[in-house]
């Protein structure tokens, strides 16, 4: 007899536990998703520099008065990038208890491609964000006239396009905001055109890095110079004054 007490205390206790354990997870779930405590009151943002938290707010179109453990962020992410090309990324964060927050990292242009009245803004990865009316300062206008380049079947403007911005990525700063056009012949006849007439024969997109420091050196030694030729790093020229 006390053997068979001693199980149905053991039974019982167990009866206990579960039915503690079934309240316990029940409870959770309703302050998760049933109760109005975690829901959504709140979407902000950051980063944005051209584009406006309007824009993104309405992009993301995050689902207001939702339960904020069950809001999908990724698609949430997805959405603001599909309908606002600016956007490179965007992180997309609970802020517990009813927020959530959009960090938003927007492409930059690097160069620019003229068309019509218009500017198409070209980013470092050579992606087509967007179109403006007015070019923003400092970037560069890219000019492709491969047409008649005998390389022209090997290198097309996309890959030209790629090389270019190769090369305004290699820029160092202080020449990168004097530096008004590029211009592509081919794949290894880059030149550029900097402030006060001054062109710098570029060669190919290889040897970035080298080309960029032996620019800067010419521009200090000579910088009264017209014409700069840094398509061979180790042996570059200057003419014009």
């Amino acid at each position: 007899m006390s053997r068979l007490a001693r199980r149905l205390r053991g039974r019982g206790r167990l009866v206990v536990v579960g039915a503690a354990t079934a309240l316990l997870t029940g409870g959770v779930c309703w302050v998760l998703y049933g109760s109005s405590w975690l829901r959504i009151e709140k979407v902000t943002t950051s980063g944005t520099q051209v584009l406006t938290s309007e824009q993104v707010l309405a992009a993301a179109a995050v689902p207001v008065g939702s339960p904020l453990v069950a809001v999908d962020t990724d698609e949430i992410g997805q959405r603001v990038r599909e309908r606002l090309p600016r956007v490179d990324s965007v992180d997309v964060v609970r802020a517990w208890p009813r927020g959530i927050g959009l960090e938003v990292t927007e492409r930059k242009p690097v160069l620019l491609i003229k068309k019509d009245a218009n500017f198409v803004e070209v980013d470092a990865s050579g992606v087509r964000f967007d179109t403006v009316a007015k070019a923003p300062g400092g970037v560069p206008l890219l000019e492709l006239n491969a047409a008649q380049s005998p390389s022209g079947r090997r290198f097309d403007e996309e890959r030209l396009l790629r090389e270019a911005v190769g090369v305004a990525g290699d820029l160092p700063a202080s020449i990168a905001k004097e530096t008004v056009q590029v211009r592509v012949g081919s794949y290894d006849a880059i030149v550029l055109e900097l402030t006060r007439g001054r062109s710098v024969v570029w060669g190919s997109g290889e040897q970035g890095e080298a080309k960029g420091r032996a620019l800067t050196a010419l521009l200090k030694a000579a910088p009264g110079a017209a014409h700069f030729d840094v398509s061979v790093p180790t042996a570059p020229a200057v003419s014009g004054s």
